[in-house]
């Protein structure tokens, strides 16, 4: 779901190291943790064109093992993620054939073919409609060109239905097939260089988070606090629209509420945002108290505490996904909260996978038997909700090293102190 500081140190993963920059190299001196003295990170690499390329011809591997001759991919994440072109999406299709063996190619609307060249990459085929074509039947074309006349077509899951069904009406005698297995088999393993951007989004995050926490002050909105997080978020390098900030009894609803809230003294404080850079996410939340906590606040913030963490050390090399929502889950009903989905107690997954989108594959809940495996990144996230008082929810999201689990960010050290 969508907390807080900069972090000093490093985390390790296998061979290669990925720093966590100090709060120090993201404020100019004089005034620390101030959001007016924010200054962007350094830049940092984007994914290079070999990159992508090898992701295609991994993509070109998953196909074949799964009997997919080609597939199609709209505007959005896994566009991006092979071949680095954003387009916004509409009602005139835009897309790319990425085949088994054989050339990629694009189809546009063709007032948009200058731009189309402009942006396109790996392949010269471009194809053209006029607003009184049919676009599926260029696709259909592709397809036959690349030997793909028949069998099985991936469609990624995101195409929507009236493209696909255009698709299916040009070719009628191909099979038309998700292609999950190929997109979500590339890219829930990230790579050295994926992670080195996931870091810097975090890092971003956290140095934002802990200049704007000391901001709040008695009747500020939730909004104000957002606003205020989004604007550090920007002037040190990454791209945010907000976060959700809840005061007081809102925090006890995991995704918000319509209800307005100003703050007052001794409410609790759910902070929940992250960022992008280059495209990719993070996702942290903290929970603290404005004011003096009381002692049910603190008692509810450590087993919150003990949840995550329980999570994070279940989440080994190949155990199943599901095991890690069992020991966050574990923890939360041996304190008395649940039992399964019920509340006071965990409403919902313990965590969800990370990268582009910053909801992906796959997923730490009841039922997920997908083993875990080095470069995957989840979310750490084991709400309690307690309606009518307030919610926890600590998140950090981790990544899995050759050695096992390491988190992105340093956990909260107390109800009090949100950061290290």
């Amino acid at each position: 779901m969508r907390g807080a500081a900069g972090v000093a140190g490093a985390a390790a993963t296998g061979a290669f190291t990925l720093g966590m920059v100090d709060d120090a190299d993201a404020q100019s001196p004089g005034q620390p943790g101030g959001p007016a003295s924010l200054r962007p990170f350094p830049p940092i690499a984007a994914i290079t064109d070999e990159e992508r390329l090898a992701r295609i011809e991994k993509a070109r591997r998953l196909m074949v093992d799964n009997g997919i001759g080609a597939m199609f991919i709209e505007p959005g994440s896994s566009m991006f993620y092979y071949t680095g072109v954003r387009w916004g999406l509409s009602e005139r299709p835009f897309g790319v054939v990425i085949p088994a063996k054989g050339d990629l190619a694009y189809i546009t609307p063709g007032f948009e073919e200058e731009r189309a060249r402009e942006l396109t990459k790996f392949s010269n085929d471009v194809r053209v409609w006029q607003e009184d074509d049919s676009p599926y039947r260029l696709v259909a074309d592709i397809l036959r060109d690349r030997g793909v006349a028949a069998g099985r077509v991936g469609f990624e899951e995101r195409v929507r239905f009236f493209i696909t069904d255009g698709i299916r009406a040009e070719a009628p005698q191909l099979e038309f097939v998700s292609a999950t297995p190929v997109t979500a088999g590339c890219r829930m393993f990230k790579s050295k260089a994926e992670l080195a951007l996931m870091q810097r989004a975090n890092d971003i995050t956290i140095a934002a988070y802990r200049a704007t926490f000391p901001t709040m002050h008695v009747g500020m909105t939730q909004a104000e606090l957002s606003r205020s997080i989004a604007g550090a978020i920007q002037k040190l390098g990454g791209q945010s629209d907000g976060a959700l900030v809840l005061f007081g009894v809102s925090s006890a609803f995991p995704h918000g509420t319509t209800k307005p809230a100003t703050l007052k003294d001794g409410d609790t404080v759910l902070v929940d945002g992250g960022c992008t850079v280059e495209g990719y996410a993070s996702d942290i939340t903290r929970t603290t108290v404005f004011g003096n906590p009381s002692q049910r606040q603190r008692d509810v913030w450590d087993v919150e505490k003990r949840a995550q963490t329980a999570a994070f050390n279940a989440a080994q090399i190949g155990a199943a996904c599901e095991s890690v929502d069992a020991a966050a889950r574990k923890v939360i009903t041996d304190a008395g909260f649940g039992p399964g989905y019920k509340v006071p107690g965990l409403p919902h997954r313990t965590g969800h996978g990370i990268g582009l989108d910053g909801h992906e594959w796959t997923n730490f809940v009841r039922g997920n038997t997908t083993k875990i495996q080095p470069g995957m990144c989840f979310s750490d996230e084991p709400t309690i909700v307690i309606y009518g008082e307030f919610g926890c929810r600590l998140e950090d999201c981790l990544y899995i090293g050759e050695d096992g689990p390491h988190f992105f960010t340093a956990q909260s050290p107390s109800i009090e102190r949100p950061f290290p």
